[in-house]
């Protein structure tokens, strides 16, 4: 049994950000556990045509880790690139396990450790990071004859680069996120495409733009990359005031979206199965200018609710409506599941207790990090840590100054073990459900991937990121037990 004093589980950026922070704390003792056989996390695994960043690059980055991005919304490959970059630059090569696929972890209260149980052996180890990130396992949904298909299938996240789907008949279920960065990525080159939507998305248009070299030369100044960063911050973070705080800035931002579309898509039957009946921010908001001129294309068919997939055969898909399509390829951008499933591999706390029986009702964590019964644990991305308006690593940074204070704490004070009160948790949670209650994503009229099995909004913080920022800067005592 390998034994360290810290060890993560993944290697995406919030694996690379929580190594580079014990990195800068003194502490080299520490592992990445990746089950798969690259490091990097989720821009080496979405390879699929298309697939780019939908915040801008500059803030999109790790705030210690500056670059010379090509442009303001980066596409797969940059970001790959990036991701090397940071791997690189601070020497974490060596501090990965690849190929070590997590399958139970315990705690041991005798020793206060944690064993690891993986598919390379056993580790052990007092602290343990979940850096697995919310959207890794991918869904993909059950229908009759699935079975039966003869053709090609793949998740968007497993995309199969071996496949040429060019002059193909291709199907697309889904319209999600991913969907809407597929489509006119492969639309020109297919014979036929069909895209299965059980419900349209908000679309507003991309601002993109190439950086010319001096402006790329400028971000390799870190004031002038800092300033760009905090520009961007503070223009994005206004999006809460209409998530949360006001209905006529979202009646506005709304009236926006709808004239992008009657702009794009000139064919009102279209335009009809291609507007929301929820209020825009209640579901993830797509951000292109490629998206709607692609679905207005002779080779493409929007198929709505109504016409959607009543079963599979070998040959293709029979609707609801009765019509046969004949098929080479299904893809399946089904999104992940990122609520209920946040941690995929079986958690055994203090007295065996099991965290999905913790979190039978609905997955809960002080700041979204830490569990009652479960010391030295933490969680990157955790429940109610999304953030529907700016940066995913904005968030992770500021989990990184709860979780070393903790880890820190224990070291000067010559302790073990520190795990949150559960009346500090509760407190929590009931206030973050409290204030979720004002939100577009609670109350804006639809169900998305936000949401629980049990109806509550668990993926995401309701309020500014500065909020969140604020309530992890520094340990609260008082509401930890330190043994």
């Amino acid at each position: 049994m390998q034994t360290f004093k810290v060890l993560i589980i993944g290697s995406g950026f919030g694996g690379q950000c929580a190594a580079i922070n014990l990195l800068k704390a003194g502490i080299e003792d520490f592992r990445l556990l990746e089950r798969r056989d690259f490091f990097g996390g989720t821009w080496c695994q979405n390879t699929y045509p298309g697939a780019a960043v939908d915040v801008p690059s500059p803030l999109y980055s790790l705030s210690f880790a500056p670059y010379r991005w090509t442009q303001m919304f980066a596409e797969q490959a940059e970001l790959q690139r990036y991701t090397e970059y940071v791997i690189e630059h601070f020497g974490l090569r060596d501090k990965v396990e690849l190929q070590t696929n997590v399958e139970r972890i315990e705690w041991d209260d005798d020793n206060r450790r944690w064993v690891v149980h993986t598919s390379r052996g056993m580790f052990q180890a007092q602290f343990l990071i979940n850096a697995t990130g919310p959207l890794s396992q991918p869904v993909v949904p059950r229908f009759e004859g699935q079975e039966r298909f003869k053709g090609k299938t793949f998740h968007t996240n497993q995309w199969d680069h071996a496949y040429d789907y060019r002059n193909k008949r291709v199907a697309i279920v889904g319209s999600g996120a991913s969907a809407a960065q597929v489509i006119p990525a492969i639309a020109p080159h297919v014979q036929q495409l069909h895209v299965f939507q059980r419900t349209p998305h908000w679309v507003l248009p991309r601002a993109d733009r190439r950086f010319g070299r001096f402006q790329r030369w400028l971000l390799g100044l870190k004031p002038a990359y800092k300033l760009l960063r905090w520009m961007i911050y503070w223009q994005f973070e206004t999006r809460v005031i209409a998530f949360k705080y006001s209905r006529p800035a979202i009646r506005l931002v709304q009236q926006q979206a709808l004239g992008f579309l009657k702009r794009q898509v000139a064919d009102p039957e279209l335009r009809r199965k291609l507007t929301p009946d929820y209020a825009i921010g209640c579901k993830r908001v797509i951000v292109s200018s490629t998206l709607y001129p692609a679905l207005g294309r002779s080779n493409v068919t929007l198929h709505s609710r109504e016409q959607g997939i009543a079963r599979i055969d070998e040959s293709g898909i029979v609707t609801s409506d009765g019509q046969h399509i004949d098929l080479d390829l299904i893809v399946w951008s089904t999104g992940y599941d990122a609520t209920d499933g946040v941690i995929s591999y079986p958690v055994y706390g203090k007295n065996a207790t099991r965290l999905q029986d913790v979190w039978a009702q609905y997955p809960r964590a002080y700041l979204g990090t830490s569990l009652p019964g479960f010391p030295n644990l933490f969680i990157v991305t955790g429940p109610n840590t999304g953030i529907g308006h700016t940066s995913a690593l904005f968030i992770i940074e500021s989990q990184m100054n709860y979780i070393l204070d903790c880890i820190g704490t224990l070291k000067k004070q010559g302790l073990r073990s520190i795990e949150v009160r559960p009346e500090a948790e509760r407190t929590y949670t009931e206030m973050i459900h409290r204030e979720m209650e004002r939100t577009v994503w609670k109350s804006g009229g639809c169900h998305s991937w936000y949401h629980s099995k049990s109806g509550h909004v668990i993926a995401m913080f309701p309020g500014f990121s500065f909020s969140y920022h604020r309530l992890t800067r520094a340990l609260k005592p008082a509401d930890h037990l330190l043994s």
